[in-house]
Parts: structure tokens; sequence; C-alpha cells
């Protein structure tokens, strides 16, 4: 049993989740695979049954941000907005934790919509969720130092991995805060030092 039945919508609509198992595409992958680019055409939208997924945003000058992560059982907004409204992707999706994941076509998508009221109200949850994290990242930019961005971002890889032990370099934290390799590396010295935390070669061990 994955994370998928598991989700009350689903449970609580026997056909519908017949019908998901019916139409989706199952696919595995590894950490550091990229499921979704940016301008990318969106013909399915995922659904995380296990692992985890981290979903980046790219300026004009190639400088990146991470948005949100999705774990198992959610699914990504961005992908059903811009599958229904016929855009191409606006976010790059990329493997945190070994993942497999369900693809449901966006033709389906749209035809669920108007069949299920357990599918829109699955929606509707995923949105308001994603909404709040994106709170949570413009409020953490404009009223946060970058130390502060840097600990709660580390202190949320290890409630979604469930592993204080994080594999993780220094230039992927750097891109998902948005700033630079030194000024990460300079932080996680001073972490270090004052006992949050030990440094190793692509790996860092969490002590509180």
């Amino acid at each position: 049993m994955t994370a998928i039945d598991e989700i009350a919508e689903f449970r609580s609509s026997p056909e519908l989740k017949q019908k998901l198992q019916e139409y989706c595409i199952v696919k595995h992958y590894m950490p550091g695979d990229i499921i979704l680019n940016e301008h990318s055409t969106i013909r399915s939208i995922p659904m995380v049954a296990e692992g985890s997924i981290r979903v980046m945003r790219t300026d004009e000058d190639g400088r990146e941000i991470l948005l949100y992560y999705i774990k198992a059982g959610e699914s990504c907004i961005m992908s059903f907005l811009g599958g229904i409204h016929h855009e191409t992707s606006k976010v790059r999706a990329e493997v945190e934790e070994e993942a497999e994941i369900f693809f449901l076509p966006i033709d389906k998508v749209n035809s669920f919509i108007k069949e299920y009221p357990q599918w829109l109200e699955y929606i509707f949850k995923q949105y308001h969720k994603r909404f709040e994290e994106l709170l949570e990242v413009v409020n953490a930019i404009a009223f946060k130092k970058v130390d502060e961005r840097l600990l709660l971002l580390l202190n949320k890889k290890v409630e979604l991995t469930g592993n204080k032990i994080l594999h993780v370099s220094h230039e992927q934290i750097a891109n998902e805060l948005a700033t630079a390799r030194a000024v990460v590396s300079r932080l996680l010295k001073k972490l270090e030092e004052d006992g949050e935390l030990i440094l190793g070669r692509n790996k860092i061990t969490m002590l509180r």
C-alpha cells in the first residue's frame, strides 16, 4: 500500500481510486532526477506515492530558489494549473529522495474535475497547502536573515526525510536559498562551531 491509497478523498470514492489506478502511469526515480523542467509542455500531473520532490524556480540570470517540497500523498499544483490552462511549466521539479510517482494524463485531470467532487477537493487542498508554503518563502526572504533561512531549510529536510544525516552539497543548499555557495559554507561553519551540526563531505549531521 502506498501513500496514494491513504489519501482521504480517494478512500471515500472507490470508483475514483479505481480510475486513477487505471489511467496513471507509475515511474520510479532516483535522487537528482528531473521529472519536469521549466518551459516544458505539461502532459500529465505527478502524484508522489513514495519519496519526495523539490520544486525550484529559476530567474533570467540563472539563480534558483526552492519553492516547496512535494511529499508522499501530495501533488504539484503548478502542474495542475499549467496543464489545465495549456501552459508550459514555470518550475523545475527534481527528485529529493528516491521516489515512486503516479502520472495522470492532463485530459483525465479535466474530466475527473467534472465527474468526481473528491478529486476537486483534493486539488483545492493541494492549492491551499502550496499557497501557504509560498507565503512562508516570501516571508523568509523579506524578513529573515540568510542564517535563519539556512537553519530552517536544514530542519525542514530533517523533517522531510526523518533522518538527521543529510546528504546534500553546499552548492545545492545555496541554490535552494538563492544565495552564494561561499555564504552557505561560511554560515555552515559557524553553525558547526555553535554545536548545531557536524559537517562532512556532501553530508551534514544535525545535532539538535
